[in-house]
């Protein structure tokens, strides 16, 4: 066995490592900020530290969208205007695989950045210089309003690449926007609803339909034909919508 003496094994100059399992199980907010402005950066990461947040940051979205896989925050502190990527792409990009609650800080202060940003699905947004009790307050309240049970309205599938708004009637797949009929759109936010369960034919008939009539099968099987070819169009070689024998339909989510 090879012997390793001390001086091989230790360096007073390197510092000494972290124990990850210790810094995951935590129980305290994960706070992502994101801005390109190093020193706000500091203040904003001073200021949460001191109020019991976990903080990492990011100075540009695509750096951002990397952190936010390793650690999933649990609120995303984001500025609109970064190079590289801005806080616009970022936000998309974001929602492609994480439901955090987001809110926007940053300098541009019109009413209709601000519109844009709640149609965006932007949980708050605040403006720069701000006082540091505020931050605090806002996101405390945010983390306060995610905790509440509330229905669901944007339904994310990141391993499938597919994402469903309700409210929109917005469907993505792939990074592709798909354009729905009302009862297409019926259908396959159904099947989100449930996923990765499967509906059974009756349940369809009265929540698409509303009738479960001897005709209503049919109806269904040309419905899901139409869905899976626009799904096809942009990937042909992955099923979405999957037939269950005598049962009726779910959504592939993995």
């Amino acid at each position: 066995m090879q012997a390793y003496t001390s001086s091989a094994i230790v360096n007073s100059s390197i510092s000494p490592g972290v124990d990850l399992d210790e810094v995951y199980a935590t129980e305290r907010v994960r706070v992502l900020v994101v801005d390109d402005d190093s020193d706000l950066v500091v203040l904003i990461k001073h200021i949460l530290r001191s109020s019991g947040f976990d903080v990492l940051s990011a100075n540009n979205g695509v750096e951002a969208l990397r952190r936010a896989r390793e650690v999933q925050p649990d609120l995303v502190l984001l500025d609109l205007m970064m190079p590289e990527m801005d806080g616009w792409v970022t936000l998309q990009n974001l929602r492609q695989f994480s439901n955090a609650p987001v809110i926007v800080l940053s300098a541009l202060s019109s009413k209709d950045e601000i519109v844009r940003c709640l149609y965006e699905g932007v949980d708050d947004y605040m403006t720069k210089p701000f006082y540091k009790g505020e931050v605090v307050a806002r996101i405390n309240a945010v983390l306060r309003r995610a905790k509440q049970p509330r229905e669901t309205t944007r339904f994310t599938f990141p391993k499938v690449g597919l994402v469903i708004d309700i409210k929109t009637q917005e469907v993505i797949f792939s990074n592709h926007s798909i354009q729905l009929t009302a009862k297409e759109f019926a259908l396959l936010a159904l099947l989100a609803k449930n996923a990765p369960g499967v509906v059974s034919y009756p349940v369809i008939a009265q929540t698409v339909w509303g009738e479960d009539v001897p005709n209503v099968r049919q109806r269904t099987k040309y419905l899901i034909f139409l869905l899976r070819r626009k799904f096809e169009e942009i990937d042909p070689n992955f099923a979405l919508i999957q037939s269950m024998d005598r049962m009726g339909y779910k959504l592939k989510t993995e």
